[in-house]
């Protein structure tokens, strides 16, 4: 089945934006000796992923985060701006750096040690995500990552209500989780993996393979979730709602760069929604965005088309 795009439906995007460092080391690490890696630097964070990917795909997208007035932020928004991504609510600060995460990933691809400083985020408050209530409103649907404090969380979740909005979430971190527990009736679709997932359920549910995934999924159903996304890495991904649960292979597929393939299967996943695709299709053109990320030494696949989603699936 063919899909043109959502061009009328706007989708607000609210969380993290920064640069990314990303590092594969040469040799083995050692604690106090420098040690040759292969080094890149890209714009990054949950959120701005999210939006880059989404604009990419056609999708209106406006961006509420936090950079600092500095030179990366400003080229951040810029690059933001070249896409098409309202930024026209984010907040330019001298309180704070651009926000920053360093990764460090193994010779396979997958992440080894991963650091990050996100304290601007604390200016997006609940005072300013209410004088911005009116994006709420044009939005079709809302995504928000858990890098936002709980206090903002409860405000973004409120205003959506009130506007008659979906919300979509992504955990973030499995340190960052919790923080999305105590929303769990009120969101559309929640993305997780293993070890957010894990902690989502509270130990309820101890993910580790496919079986405890599609367990952990159907728990969190029954807490409210809509829709629960659990990518397992080369496992594939489990996926559960009111009515189905099911399993999506994994693209087999070189490991260049793990990061950002996550927010490149929910934007994928969300332009589905939007797109009144069945969950299972959605999660098999996640699956494929996600195959094509990897490979990329990016944190967003710059080819990103929904031409080259469906050439992915053939492959």
């Amino acid at each position: 089945m063919e899909h043109t795009g959502s061009s009328n439906k706007r989708v607000l995007v609210i969380g993290s934006a920064g640069l990314d460092i990303i590092a594969r080391p040469q040799l083995a690490i050692e604690e106090g000796v420098s040690c040759p890696a292969y080094v890149r630097t890209s714009f990054g964070g949950v959120s701005r992923n999210i939006a880059e990917n989404l604009a990419r795909l056609g999708v209106p997208v406006s961006l509420m985060t936090v950079v600092g007035r500095d030179d990366f932020g400003r080229k951040l928004l810029e690059h933001a701006n070249g896409l098409g991504i309202d930024t026209h609510a984010s907040i330019q600060t001298d309180k704070f750096n651009t926000a920053c995460y360093l990764a460090i990933v193994g010779k396979d691809g997958n992440l080894q040690y991963g650091l990050d400083d996100m304290r601007a985020l604390a200016l997006l408050s609940s005072e300013y995500l209410k004088e911005h209530q009116l994006l709420f409103e044009q939005a079709e649907l809302v995504f928000v990552d858990a890098n936002l404090s709980p206090v903002a969380l409860r405000t973004v979740f409120s205003l959506a209500r009130q506007a008659g909005v979906r919300v979509c979430a992504d955990t973030t971190s499995s340190t960052l989780a919790k923080r999305l527990i105590p929303f769990l009736p009120r969101m559309h679709m929640i993305t997780a993996n293993r070890l957010e997932a894990t902690v989502l359920c509270e130990e309820k549910e101890c993910v580790t393979n496919q079986q405890s995934a599609l367990h952990a999924a159907r728990y969190l159903i029954s807490r409210g979730v809509e829709a629960v996304i659990i990518p397992l890495g080369a496992a594939g991904v489990c996926y559960a709602t009111s009515e189905i649960s099911g399993h999506v292979p994994a693209i087999r597929t070189q490991v260049l760069d793990p990061t950002g393939a996550g927010d490149a299967l929910t934007a994928a996943v969300i332009f589905g929604i939007l797109n009144e695709m069945t969950l299972d299709e959605a999660i098999r053109l996640g699956v494929s965005a996600a195959s094509l990320t990897l490979r990329h030494p990016g944190t967003v696949f710059t080819e990103l088309s929904l031409e080259r989603l469906y050439d992915e699936l053939i492959v």
